[in-house]
């Protein structure tokens, strides 16, 4: 079947759509035996695709693999970062780390500690991240200074914000004291950095931020920088959740 190059990669795990296409524009992805461009097709049954010297095939088509990592703050949720600092495939063990095709299947800030899956099927990437899509995550943040119920309200119920309604997002108040307010928050969109966004509009900026769970699936006694592979039934159970959210 003939396909952008860029979607071949990601769908045969071996990078996200983002990297395959910053792979593309630095040259190192060739297509019978000529370097291709950004939007070029190819039939992986009947054309020699390579990646960085190494060619595609089903024989050397890695095993996919979902994995369940608890970041640490300060870890970038990247493959490579170019200001070489640590990154979420850093801290799987050395055989996931190349050659493997693993990516984040979405992102946590680098402040942020949590949460965060890593796969090398690009279809489930597709699957948890694409805006259509409606995978619920839930996070518990800290506030500094005491929001009131007025402004929790508007904030779980929805408000327009740069031009579009916020999908409604249930908050519990955890702790509130005079200096600080403890939520946790269940997502079911992800704009970028929006927690952080919307807490600093309304004037009460995150201290901290975890994401303790996305969908069903909780880190339970994974500690900071461990990981662990989410069983075929988690997995299944995921992509139906993501399906049936779709909008």
């Amino acid at each position: 079947m003939v396909d952008r190059v860029q979607k071949i990669l990601r769908e045969w795990g071996v990078a996200s759509r983002r990297e395959a296409e910053r792979m593309i524009l630095a040259g190192k992805v060739k297509v019978n035996g000529h370097i291709i461009a950004l939007g070029d097709k190819a039939n992986p049954a009947r054309d020699k695709i390579e990646v960085e010297g190494k060619v595609l095939s089903r024989r050397n088509r890695p095993q996919l693999v979902y994995i369940l990592l608890n970041k640490p703050r300060g870890v970038i949720s990247t493959c490579d970062d170019p200001k070489k600092r640590e990154t979420v495939l850093d801290l799987l063990n050395p055989e996931l780390q190349l050659g493997q095709g693993i990516h984040p299947v979405g992102r946590l800030d680098r402040d942020s500690t949590g949460a965060l899956i890593l796969s090398n099927d690009g279809d489930f990437t597709l699957s948890l991240t694409h805006p259509r899509y409606h995978l619920p995550k839930t996070y518990q943040v800290w506030l500094r200074g005491s929001m009131p119920d007025d402004v929790i309200k508007k904030w779980s119920d929805g408000f327009m914000w740069e031009g579009k309604q916020t999908l409604p997002a249930p908050i519990v108040v955890k702790k509130r004291t005079v200096s600080k307010t403890l939520i946790e928050i269940v997502l079911s969109e992800g704009r970028n950095r929006q927690i952080r966004r919307i807490a600093d509009l309304f004037g009460y900026p995150v201290i901290s931020l975890h994401r303790s769970a996305i969908a069903f699936i909780r880190l339970g006694n994974l500690k900071i920088g461990e990981s662990r592979f989410l069983t075929a039934a988690e997995v299944n159970k995921l992509s139906i959740i993501a399906h049936k959210g779709k909008k």
